[in-house]
């Protein structure tokens, strides 16, 4: 594989990525509207029943609306991430992705472009819905906005492999509503995105918090909560890489039809 034939593949899966995202208006305005909803509706019903206590990252009491922010970037990445995977879905059944996979690549290589086009758009959502919060004061330190990026792309590359898993697993677009709820809901839930996990521990709720500690979204809003504030959380960035690296090797030996998932039902990819 030529350096210059790769960058040219990933150069034309990106465009074409970016190309569908523009047309698609709805998808942008989805994107964004969920997470303000949360932020401007939610937190003002619900910003004088949660108390947060002064924790890591914070050095003091912050306001309710503060802390939800890391978890609503965690759930645009999230979000954007499962789209991808309704993507891939709607792309096979129209013969779309059997001819990318026919390319004179490595299948894992193309998935991979698949997945750093989906992340680009996902960090730039995520970067927008910022500046929307910080219209709504909402803010966080501004050098928070450049350390929180690495972070915004290892979270996206997590939450976006785990799509390509879950394509490989959904075979018609009927059943990827009824998948969705079972996959996005509980890792949003189930994790700090809305209320510290001690507050879990606290109220009894073991078996639910054990839940959340294993719950990869969990520890990618941890890792953008503390890389907002200028720290780095060894342990939640570890999971986060550990995790992207198992759902991608799991998604490109389930595109691998002579190996995986395809194999079995019998059709190709």
């Amino acid at each position: 594989m030529r350096l210059a034939h790769a960058l040219l593949a990933l150069q034309a899966v990106t465009s074409r990525e970016v190309a569908k995202f523009v047309r698609q208006g709805g998808r942008f305005a989805s994107a964004l509207v969920r997470p303000l909803l949360w932020l401007v509706v939610f937190a003002a019903g619900f910003q004088n029943v949660f108390g947060v206590s002064i924790i890591p990252p914070y050095d003091t009491y912050i306001p309710y609306q503060v802390y939800i922010v890391p978890g609503l970037l965690g759930m645009v990445l999230l979000f954007n991430g499962m789209q991808s995977s309704l993507a891939m879905v709607y792309d096979r059944e129209m013969g779309v992705m059997r001819l990318l996979l026919t390319a004179p690549l490595p299948r894992w290589y193309l998935l991979f472009a698949k997945l750093l086009a989906g992340t680009l758009l996902s960090v730039l959502q995520a970067y927008v819905f910022l500046i929307i919060a910080a219209l709504f004061g909402v803010t966080v330190p501004w050098m928070g906005w450049l350390q929180v990026l690495p972070v915004l792309v290892l979270g996206g590359m997590m939450l976006g492999a785990l799509g390509l898993l879950l394509s490989v697993q959904i075979r018609q677009l009927e059943n990827f509503a009824g998948t969705m709820n079972f996959v996005i809901f509980p890792m949003f839930f189930l994790s700090p995105a809305l209320y510290p996990l001690w507050k879990l521990e606290e109220s009894g709720a073991e078996i639910i918090h054990f839940v959340a500690q294993w719950n990869p979204f969990t520890h990618a809003v941890e890792a953008i909560r503390f890389a907002l504030y200028g720290q780095f959380s060894a342990m939640s960035l570890s999971i986060v890489v550990g995790c992207l690296v198992a759902f991608f090797l799991l998604a490109a030996w389930g595109y691998d039809p002579q190996r995986g998932m395809l194999k079995r039902t019998g059709k190709p990819g």
